[in-house]
């Protein structure tokens, strides 16, 4: 399957806005990476305009249409009408000059083929013979109601679009050419590459970047009214306007009550109660304002209101030089058929469907909240998504974030640690069990009590006036005659002050006691050593009288001796 519109990893950031805005859901968001579903999306091109991130991608065959050039084919372009308001021009002469510049043979507006559509609405009307009628100009329309509303299949013009009309008459003037669309829609693309009949489909964007890149100026081109070369007005040029349709009638066929619908959001609307009307013609496009603010369309100044009033002044000086409206006829068949589409997508049972749910919380009908956060309008849609693999049960923001303070309570409060949180004001933001009891604190309700009732905040004052961690060893908590060592952070994004209360007593005791003993060990040998030093003194003070009169004897005796001698 051809990739028309895709994402950029690196921005996706999460935010499922595009899931959120896009009509039919068309979006797969895995691993936290959104994706494009390609046989649900109707290629609106919504997405692209809403993105925060600007992460859509819409495929360039710009380098397609260089090759055919290159390669010396006869290569048509089909240009839409709204290009006066893209590129601010006030006729299609400097346009067509440009692109034969750039190496067309030929460039017409595709408002020919909008003027062969309206002659068959025209004779289609004047049957009668359907009961309501929606136009098919709009690719994305037409998509919308094969896939989703095969109700108003029925009521659906069984007629080609312009671009598809056009591409008819041209090849019918030059068989061998290769046709190009210009404009600024998405979906023309898949309905260019499924019809046969065109080649490659550019849009304004493309143009704009290749006449860049070829120093091309449109406004520097000189401008010649070319509005002489038709011999009558061409009232479909309105086509990229809302109402443009129904006024590129000069008479509207009697018989049908004529209203035009735009933006995805009516357009819904319109076809879900599509079998209560009776004789409605509905002018469908998904664009809000239609094609003149299509997805790819060039932003200008003054938004879709100046540009839908540059189409008219377009056409109305055209009606100012010409004055008849008198169609030409082209001898070729553009009646088409528009078959009943098929995704992928799986319906689930009401008992899959209460597994998904209840893997979120969502037991009774009351907790299915239908918030919209995830990107889908009810929590069923979402429940769906998830069984056809388009979602991930975690994307459920009421779930997750309760489950994450579920998860967050149930931590803090069973931490053996005492924790407690404080505001910029030293306010008690949050506290645990252990904290109170740590803190000597039995107040259930202390929460928004000032931290200065219960400990001196000190070390958190530090933290918040230094925007740091800080820490403290062996603080006294007079309330309890605890010892903590405690550690604060500062929170920045919450400008809070989030304390980690280690209780120490026991080490600090422990500690102590350990001293203690050591000092009572010291002291004890100290009085040994003492008494040692007694001991050893009188020792030696009777050692010295007991060896004196030893010494007195014996030298006595001695003297005794020597005389008998």
């Amino acid at each position: 399957m051809a990739q028309y519109l895709e994402f950029r990893d690196a921005k996706c950031k999460d935010c499922y806005k595009c899931l959120r805005e896009c009509p039919v859901k068309a979006i797969d968001v895995e691993s936290h990476q959104a994706r494009i579903i390609e046989d649900r999306c109707i290629l609106c091109g919504h997405c692209t305009l809403i993105c925060p991130q600007n992460a859509k991608v819409v495929h360039s065959e710009v380098s397609e249409v260089k090759r055919l050039i290159a390669n010396g084919e006869k290569v048509v372009a089909s240009v839409a009408p709204s290009f006066i308001s893209s590129f601010e021009q006030e006729d299609f002469l400097a346009m067509r000059l440009a692109l034969i510049r750039l190496g067309f043979v030929d460039a017409q507006e595709t408002a020919i083929g909008a003027q062969a559509v309206t002659e068959e609405y025209r004779r289609l009307l004047q049957e009668g013979t359907m009961k309501n009628f929606i136009t098919s100009a709009c690719p994305a329309a037409c998509r919308l109601i094969q896939e989703y509303y095969p109700k108003a299949l029925p009521f659906l013009a069984p007629v080609d679009s312009p671009m598809v009309a056009h591409a008819k008459i041209i090849k019918k003037q030059i068989p061998e050419a290769h046709i190009v669309f210009i404009g600024p829609c998405i979906a023309k693309k898949r309905e260019g590459s499924e019809c046969g009949m065109v080649d490659n489909v550019l849009t304004f964007e493309d143009l704009k970047c290749w006449f860049d890149e070829a120093d091309i100026h449109l406004k520097e081109m000189a401008r010649i009214p070319s509005m002489t070369q038709h011999e009558s007005v061409n009232l479909s040029k309105l086509y990229p306007i809302s109402h443009g349709i129904i006024k590129a009638f000069d008479v509207l066929p009697e018989g049908y009550e004529y209203m035009s619908v735009d933006g995805h959001d009516r357009c819904i609307d319109a076809l879900d109660n599509i079998e209560y009307l009776d004789h409605v013609f509905i002018e469908l496009n998904i664009c809000k304002d239609a094609c003149v603010n299509g997805p790819c369309s060039l932003v200008q100044s003054g938004g879709s209101i100046k540009a839908t009033s540059d189409v008219r002044d377009y056409v109305n000086r055209e009606k100012n030089v010409l004055h008849e409206s008198v169609a030409p006829h082209y001898d070729i068949d553009i009646k088409a058929e528009y078959p009943r589409l098929r995704n992928k997508s799986i319906t689930p049972t009401e008992r899959d469907l209460q597994e998904i749910l209840h893997k979120t919380g969502k037991f009774s009908k009351e907790d299915e909240l239908d918030c919209g956060a995830c990107g889908y309008e009810t929590c069923r849609q979402k429940a769906w998504a998830v069984f056809n693999g388009y979602s991930e049960i975690e994307i459920c923001m009421p779930y997750m974030r309760q489950r994450a303070e579920s998860l967050s309570y149930e931590i803090i409060k069973a931490s053996p640690e005492g924790i407690i949180v404080l505001d910029s004001d030293m306010n008690i933001v949050e506290i645990n069990d252990k904290g109170c009891e740590l803190l000597g604190i039995d107040d259930p309700n202390v929460k928004g009590y000032p931290a200065s009732k219960f400990f001196n905040p000190t070390d958190f004052v530090l933290a918040l006036t230094r925007k740091r961690h800080t820490e403290s060893k062996q603080q006294f908590i007079v309330a309890t005659k605890k010892y903590i060592n405690l550690s604060v952070n500062y929170l920045e994004g919450q400008n809070v002050l989030f304390g980690i209360m280690q209780d120490v007593t026991e080490a600090v005791n422990y500690e102590k006691q350990i001293n203690q003993v050591k000092m009572d060990t010291l002291a004890t040998t100290d009085a040994v050593i003492k008494k040692q030093m007694r001991v050893a003194q009188e020792i030696a003070s009777l050692l010295g009288e007991t060896t004196a009169e030893t010494k007195v004897a014996l030298l006595k005796l001695k003297h005794q001796l020597s005389e008998e001698k």
